[in-house]
C-alpha cells in the first residue's frame, strides 16, 4: 500500500502565492481568495504531507528549514502547470476568445485604444482585455498575452518584434513658458520646474546621459501615472520629457528646445513564445505590429 504523503495543486499553489506575497493577506488577493480559505489550503498542505512549512514570527510568516527545503520543488510544479496551460492555449486555432494586452496607461489611451475599432472589423469574434499598467506584466504567468514594452525581452520563453523607435522630447504649455520663459540651451533649465515619473532619481539620470543638466532639485511634482503627467503638463505645471507620439494628442503644448535630439524609446512587442501558436493572438499580435509600423 502507497503511503506516501498526498496534496493537491490548489494547495500547492496557495503555499507558493504566499511565499512570493510574503503574507496570507496578501497572496490570498493575488489568488481571488479569502484569507480563511487560502490559510485552509496552507493547513491542509502540511497536513497532508506532515510536516510545517511556516512559522509565525510576530505578526509575519518565516518559512521553516522544510520549507526552504521544498520550495524549489513547488517552483517546478508551479512552472509545469504553466506550461500545460500554455500548451493547451496554443493548440486554440478559433478566431475567438479573449486576448490580454498590457501597456502603460499613456500608450493604451493615445495609442492602443483608438487601434481597438480596426481590429473588431478584422476579427469580430477576439474579445480584448488591456491592462494599462506602468508595471510590466509577467507573460510567463500569464497575466497578459502580449505586451508592449520599451525594452527588448531577455527570457528564453518570450518573443519579440521591435515595431518602431519613437523620440521622447521636452514639452511645455505656453502658460508655463509664458510666466518663467523659454529655456534656449540645455543650460538653461536650471531655473525650471520638471514634472517626471517616480523614482526621479532614475530620470535624472538619464536626462542627464542625454544631455540635459537636471537634478532633483528641478523636480517639484512627480507621479506614476502617465495620464496624471500628462495632465500636469497640460495645465502648465512644468516642463516634461514625453514621447512625440503622445504629445501630438494633447492640447495646448509646445515643444521645446526644438534642437535637443531627444531620447530613443524603442517599442517592442512581446509574447510567450508558446501562445504564439495560437491564432487569435497570432492574429492580435500581427495586427499590433502593423498598426504601430504605420506611425
Amino acid at each position: 500500500m502507497d503511503q506516501r504523503p498526498t496534496f493537491d495543486w490548489t494547495q500547492a499553489r496557495a503555499f507558493l502565492a504566499t511565499v512570493e506575497a510574503g503574507s496570507l493577506s496578501k497572496a490570498a488577493r493575488a489568488l481571488g481568495l479569502t484569507q480563511p480559505t487560502l490559510s485552509r489550503q496552507v493547513t491542509g498542505l502540511e497536513a497532508g504531507l506532515g510536516v510545517v512549512l511556516f512559522e509565525r514570527v510576530g505578526r509575519a510568516l518565516v518559512l521553516t528549514d522544510t520549507g526552504r527545503d521544498l520550495l524549489d520543488h513547488f517552483r517546478d510544479m508551479g512552472a509545469a502547470a504553466e506550461r500545460i496551460a500554455l500548451a493547451a492555449a496554443g493548440q486554440s486555432q478559433a478566431l475567438e476568445g479573449r486576448v490580454t494586452i498590457s501597456a502603460s496607461d499613456a500608450f493604451a489611451v493615445y495609442i492602443l485604444a483608438p487601434l481597438l475599432a480596426e481590429l473588431r472589423e478584422l476579427a469580430p469574434g477576439v474579445e480584448i482585455e488591456v491592462r494599462a499598467s506602468n508595471t510590466i506584466s509577467d507573460l510567463q504567468r500569464r497575466e497578459a498575452d502580449i505586451a508592449i514594452r520599451h525594452l527588448r525581452p531577455v527570457e528564453p520563453e518570450l518573443i519579440g518584434r521591435q515595431v518602431g523607435e519613437w523620440r521622447a522630447r521636452l514639452y511645455a504649455a505656453p502658460s508655463y513658458l509664458d510666466g518663467r520663459g523659454r529655456p534656449a540651451v540645455p543650460g538653461d533649465l536650471a531655473g525650471h520646474e520638471l514634472l517626471g515619473y517616480a523614482p526621479v532619481e532614475r530620470l535624472v539620470a538619464t536626462l542627464v546621459a542625454f544631455g540635459l543638466p537636471v537634478t532633483r532639485r528641478n523636480f517639484r511634482h512627480v507621479t506614476d501615472n502617465g495620464l496624471v503627467l500628462a495632465e500636469m503638463l497640460q495645465r502648465g505645471l512644468g516642463l516634461a520629457v514625453t514621447p512625440a507620439e503622445f504629445a501630438r494628442r494633447m492640447a495646448g503644448i509646445e515643444p521645446v528646445l526644438p534642437d535637443w535630439p531627444g531620447i530613443p524609446v524603442p517599442l517592442w512587442l512581446i509574447a510567450h513564445r508558446e501562445v504564439q501558436t495560437s491564432r487569435r493572438i497570432r492574429v492580435v499580435f500581427d495586427f499590433l505590429a502593423e498598426a504601430l509600423n504605420r506611425g
